[in-house]
């Protein structure tokens, strides 16, 4: 097979060469920026990998990442394609199962273990036969520290991957049960990384925070990719309590988040100006620029010139809301499996809202049977590891895979997402529900923070949701009548078999860590479904209920 693109590899040795001197990775610690040069990087990176050689590893083994981001994760991630080894990024909320599964499953001979919030709770999931690599932050006790593998060995002597040479295994963020591993060669997360540099414009001007998981595709290829093929310059952040600040030192030009931390932007912005006010600010000319400048400032997006979201469905009506203040959100849609590049709302259309945009170059899309989304491009996986029958089932005769998403393309070519192929059920009249244009159109009720909507053998499909923060301020009698308006509101643009029965609002918050929420903050719909599907029976004519108001006999049944 010819290679199309050069390797993350040889794009390192390249900047390293052109423009060594030129800071690569800040790292915060202690409130203080680390910078980190092209040229160090490069060094490190074969440094590290001849310290991998010296301890007996061989090219091809798989050598797994624990850890939040930082600058040695993405040297590692060099040292470990510079070396032939194969990476195995496991996400740095996993619990200790998990954490387990992975490293047996991807037969992963060490792990890179770095900073983390909670290393103790984890570290059972690190068996005896894993070496175990520091990368220079407490937590869980480890063999060799990260000064001592920078000195256990020379550089190694740059060697070039082939395309079809694997590069990763990424593990999916198991949102239906044991994560999948897909196999992923060089050939083709370097097309995707060098597509969407091309296709945003990427430059070694450019700043970028990095701070979604890197054991996600998106991060991966998105921030991780965009920087090996443009050039610029990579910022962390140093914990979530200084989160907002560093984004302001970082002040990105591209800026990549999910639903829920726009979500939670907007209601931070509301919660000090307030609705009423901050909707009279904006509706006047000089002061609502003025206005929306500031905000964008205080958030350090003041100099981002691509806004990105991805990853869960997203509200349109919140995506509107951005724009009034000057903030023009393209929304994304990849996976794991298409290595992130696939469809974006880029460059931006406002008339496009509500779509995910149309297929990025040399991405090939059609809708098969049951509306489900088929496709094919340079950066498709090679297979899930060790699943053949997974594979096989996941691509079509002609080589489209499978995404399991339904949707719709328009005229122009614009994707809508509108549900999920295994996400659909039948309630008790016999008729298939797709619960994720319900949740679209109910999510725009700003009372709400996260929502799932559940009914399997039901008599009516039920919304469940979390409220928002500022929710609870409120009386009780005032965030009932506006979910029943909202639930109200959706069903009449319903058909009969689909109209939502009403609104159960939880108790609980939706977390990873009580398993309802993946890394990436997807909903676990099975894990929702196990525990509320028998108590919403009951529940109809758009009727709101809070958790602790179901009888006994309810829970108990």
């Amino acid at each position: 097979m010819t290679q199309a693109f050069k390797t993350p590899v040889e794009m390192l040795d390249q900047w390293a060469r052109v423009q060594g001197d030129k800071i690569y990775l800040r790292q915060p610690k202690q409130r203080r920026l680390h910078d980190i040069s092209w040229c160090q990087v490069h060094q490190m990176a074969h440094r590290l990998a001849g310290a991998l050689y010296k301890l007996g590893f061989e090219k091809g083994d798989k050598i797994a990442i624990l850890s939040k981001n930082c600058s040695e994760w993405f040297i590692i991630d060099y040292a470990l394609m510079v070396g032939g080894f194969i990476s195995v990024p496991i996400y740095p909320t996993a619990n200790a199962d998990t954490i387990r599964y992975v490293l047996q499953h991807s037969e992963s001979k060490a792990v890179f273990v770095g900073k983390l919030d909670d290393g103790p709770s984890q570290e059972p999931g690190i068996g005896g036969e894993t070496l175990r690599l520091g990368m220079g932050y407490d937590g869980i006790k480890t063999q060799y520290h990260w000064q001592q593998l920078l000195e256990l060995a020379e550089p190694i002597q740059t060697q070039y991957p082939d395309a079809d040479d694997v590069m990763t295994i990424i593990y999916t963020s198991g949102s239906t049960g044991n994560p999948k591993g897909a196999v992923m060669t060089f050939g083709a997360f370097s097309w995707a990384a060098f597509r969407i540099n091309e296709h945003l414009g990427g430059t070694p001007k450019d700043r970028v925070i990095s701070y979604l998981p890197l054991a996600h595709i998106t991060e991966r290829a998105y921030i991780f990719g965009s920087s090996i093929f443009g050039g610029g310059t990579v910022y962390f952040v140093e914990s979530l309590d200084t989160f907002v600040e560093d984004v302001q030192v970082a002040n990105p030009n591209f800026f990549l988040s999910v639903p829920r931390l726009w979500t939670l932007f907007q209601k931070n912005i509301i919660a000090k100006v307030g609705e009423n006010k901050l909707n009279t600010l904006l509706s006047i000319p000089i002061i609502g620029a003025f206005v929306a400048r500031k905000i964008r400032k205080q958030l350090g997006l003041n100099n981002a010139r691509i806004l990105g979201c991805g990853s869960a469905p997203v509200s349109p009506a919140l995506l509107h809301w951005y724009g009034r203040i000057g903030m023009n959100i393209t929304e994304a849609w990849g996976m794991t499996e298409n290595a992130a590049y696939a469809t974006l709302n880029f460059p931006f259309r406002k008339d496009k809202i509500g779509t995910v945009g149309t297929a990025g170059m040399d991405v090939e899309l059609k809708i098969g049977d049951n509306h489900e989304l088929l496709f094919k491009s340079p950066g498709l996986f090679r297979e899930y590891y060790k699943q053949p029958e997974a594979t096989a089932e996941s691509m079509t005769e002609d080589g489209f895979f499978r995404t399991g998403d339904q949707a719709e393309i328009d005229d122009d070519g614009y994707v809508s997402i509108i549900g999920r192929v295994k996400d659909n059920f039948k309630t008790a009249k016999g008729k298939f529900v797709a619960p994720v244009p319900i949740e679209r159109k109910l999510a725009q009720d700003t009372n709400i923070e996260l929502l799932c909507v559940i009914g399997s053998g039901q008599p009516y499909p039920v919304a469940l949701v979390q409220l928002a923060e500022s929710a609870y301020g409120l009386p009780r009698e005032q965030v009932q009548a506006s979910l029943q308006a909202a639930s109200r509101a959706v069903s009449a643009t319903m058909e009969s078999h689909a109209t939502l029965g009403g609104v159960l609002v939880v108790q609980e918050p939706w977390t990873v860590e009580n398993d309802v929420l993946t890394p990436t903050l997807k909903i676990k719909r099975h894990v929702l479904e196990k525990r509320f599907n028998s108590l919403i029976g009951n529940i109809r004519n758009d009727t709101v209920v809070w958790e602790d108001q179901l009888s006994d006999k309810a829970k108990a049944s």
